[in-house]
């Protein structure tokens, strides 16, 4: 079943682009990721299926109802972290959770000091005295205190320092394991590599691929790097369209797609100082698809 179910979803804001018939169907259980740059139209996406705004046209399910007309009720399953935070500076921090917990049919304080024991968060502070990093804590028990179905998360982990953000994913990944489904949007690509499923990637606001983070790296995206004897024509070698292609005096080094025998053939051609060949990265494999109109 799609806990999350878009069809042609399109915002603008005036005449400014948000986003453009944005297609997405997530599944139940599942750790699905959102990446593209800022601005590209995540956080738009986000807040459209929250109905915190409305589309210009296209339509959003959660649970498999209008994000609109039930935003009430699908409001009491959802947990939700924005990219940035703000609170009320005065309150103490346990205060402003115990009041959050308020909008929920459930007793929330065990999990309250759960989380804030597993994030090192001081429920006793006042949220004036608190750094970015424990504000953003503080936003991450505001989010799962009511052990929510679906779990939202943009740009999640800023201001969090990296060991606190593997015990944010573990965190995440124990709310996965209970059954909870996530949408993980972030520019920063090796966080989507090591948590998530699925990902889809969005560029000016329209979808540009969505497929398993597992085929995206075994696609046969390889990053080459070598140093020649002698200079010669990289396009004599016959690889076809090689992407982010550079060549600075005897070293090249380029991202190809394709079969890994003819490559070595063509390498093998060359009068060789050095040759490097590995899988290439999650991020190297992203760019390919901003670089054409870039």
């Amino acid at each position: 079943m799609a806990v999350i179910e878009t069809k042609k979803l399109t915002k603008y804001y005036g005449k400014s682009r948000g986003i453009i018939d944005v297609d997405l169907s997530i599944e139940e259980g599942e750790i699905f990721g959102f990446i593209g740059p800022n601005g590209a139209g995540k956080s738009t996406t986000i807040r459209l299926l929250l109905a915190l705004i409305h589309p210009t046209s296209g339509s959003a399910t959660i649970f498999g109802k209008d994000v609109i007309t039930h935003a009430k009720e699908i409001h009491q399953e959802i947990g939700y972290l924005p990219s940035e935070v703000f609170y009320y500076d005065n309150m103490k921090v346990k205060d402003l959770l115990n009041y959050s917990a308020s909008f929920y049919k459930k007793d929330c304080s065990k999990r309250i000091k759960e989380l804030a024991a597993r994030l090192d968060l001081d429920l006793n502070k006042k949220i004036d005295d608190l750094s970015y990093g424990n504000k953003k804590k503080v936003g991450i028990v505001q989010g799962l205190l009511h052990s929510p179905k679906l779990i939202l998360l943009d740009e999640p982990t800023s201001g969090l320092d990296p060991l606190m953000q593997n015990i944010f994913f573990d965190i995440l990944a124990e709310e996965n394991k209970r059954g909870a489904t996530v949408l993980f949007s972030s520019h920063i690509l090796s966080e989507v590599q090591k948590l998530c499923d699925r990902v889809a990637i969005i560029k000016d606001g329209k979808i540009v691929k969505i497929d398993s983070v597992q085929n995206m790296k075994e696609e046969a995206y390889l990053k080459v790097g070598f140093e020649t004897k002698v200079p010669f024509d990289v396009s004599t070698l016959g690889l076809g369209k090689l992407n982010e292609l550079t060549q600075n005096g005897l070293d090249v080094s380029f991202i190809y797609k394709g079969d890994i025998n003819l490559l070595m053939k063509k390498l093998a051609s060359l009068d060789l100082i050095r040759v490097n060949v590995h899988e290439a990265e999650l991020e190297e494999i992203f760019l390919h698809y901003y670089q054409k109109e870039a």
